[in-house]
């Protein structure tokens, strides 16, 4: 690995050979050789271990139900137990701009950022309830500073200064097909955010379990879905009279899915892939719940999460690179692996969460790309409908 690194280091001059020196002395070699190592063995999960997890329909809950949750989630609200962190490591390459993906706009009647839509949603809370709530803001290292001075360019979308907190993930590097490190340039190691999973460790290192003090419930959400209820009162209700330290949102699959479900396994709530159940499983309506990034944590389940050491996913993705000759590539295809922790990964060291299933159209519409099903266009259309 550390060889691979360096067959341009003649080309380089001093400065960028202390660049490039720099980044090796940090690398633990041995840690992404395991890494690689490790990410080949497929997991596999046979049936007999998994059983239905249940859960609840926001469609089909009785007036006096939703009414009830919704009184013990106001008074949560109200009383500022309830903060929120939002996902927000990415880049907005995918959606034609250069920044991080909050900054990009979309056409409404008032055009507006993804990070103004999302500050609006609290803003709403505050005229309702009379409470600011703490807001989180999980950036990357690639997106940080340009996030904080957008926000700054905007007032803050006024928003109180102080109730917004910045922190950054960590990152990995790339690995190529042979399990070699990928170069960005002939003196710079290419590294990607770590995956939503690193929020509990970034928490963590950057000191801010004691902005927690008042707080009993978290909401974390990702940028991308301006459908979301993200401080729901229905939810958190429900979730605090379940007594779960977990809860998730989750949509009905589409029957073509081939999608990861909300199931038990081993009796421990969690997240499985569609190719684990047997036929009659695939059928089921008790199988068919899939996430869509809308967690609730307990303060205590979400600091008992901060020292779990969780798995690393491979991801095979499309990624430029530095030919043999020092050019820059850019694939067609995907040809070199990221390694993601994810979220859901610490569903199983709890015994139980809450499941609550909402309608596709009014809460879940993400901006992937220009093209497909997730589009600004998309998403707009349902945006403005609700």
């Amino acid at each position: 690995m550390k060889e691979d690194l360096l067959r341009f280091y003649d080309e380089l001059n001093d400065h960028e050979k202390t660049l490039l020196n720099n980044q090796i002395d940090n690398i633990d070699f041995d840690f992404y050789k395991k890494l690689y190592e490790r990410s080949k063995i497929d997991e596999i999960i046979s049936s007999d271990r998994i059983s239905k997890l249940s859960y609840y329909s926001k469609e089909k809950m009785s007036i006096e139900e939703k009414n009830k949750y919704i009184k013990i989630g106001e008074n949560l609200i109200r009383n500022g137990k309830v903060c929120t962190i939002l996902l927000a490591g990415g880049m907005g390459s995918r959606l034609g701009i250069y920044g991080p993906k909050g900054t990009y706009e979309l056409d409404l009647k008032v055009k507006k950022s993804l990070f103004e839509i999302m500050c609006d949603k609290l803003i709403k809370i505050k005229e309702k309830y009379g409470v600011y709530l703490k807001w989180f803001i999980m950036t990357s290292k690639s997106n940080n500073n340009m996030t904080i001075e957008f926000f700054k360019k905007n007032n803050y979308f006024n928003y109180p200064k102080d109730k917004i907190i910045f922190f950054t993930q960590d990152t990995l590097n790339i690995l190529d097909l042979n399990g070699n490190m990928v170069l960005e340039n002939k003196y710079t190691v290419k590294n990607e955010s770590n995956g939503n999973g690193d929020i509990f460790n970034a928490f963590k290192k950057n000191n801010l379990n004691s902005y927690l003090n008042e707080i009993e419930w978290i909401s974390i959400y990702g940028i991308d879905n301006i459908l979301l209820d993200i401080v729901d009162p229905l939810f958190i209700g429900l979730s605090s009279f379940n007594n779960t330290d977990i809860a998730s949102k989750s949509i009905k699959k589409n029957i073509t899915d081939s999608d990861y479900v909300f199931a038990k396994v081993d009796n421990k709530p969690c997240l499985v892939s569609s190719i684990f159940l047997d036929n009659n499983m695939k059928n089921s309506n008790d199988y068919n719940q899939v996430n869509i990034l809308s967690h609730l944590f307990k303060k205590d389940a979400f600091i008992k999460c901060e020292d779990i050491e969780l798995q690393y996913h491979r991801a095979f993705k499309k990624n430029k690179f530095l030919d043999k000759n020092g050019n820059l590539e850019i694939p067609d295809s995907p040809n070199s692996f990221k390694f993601e922790k994810f979220i859901f990964d610490v569903f199983p060291y709890f015994d139980d969460m809450t499941l609550l299933e909402v309608e596709k159209e009014k809460e879940f519409s993400p901006i992937k790309s220009l093209d497909g099903e997730y589009t600004p266009k998309n998403a707009i259309e349902l945006y403005e409908k609700n």
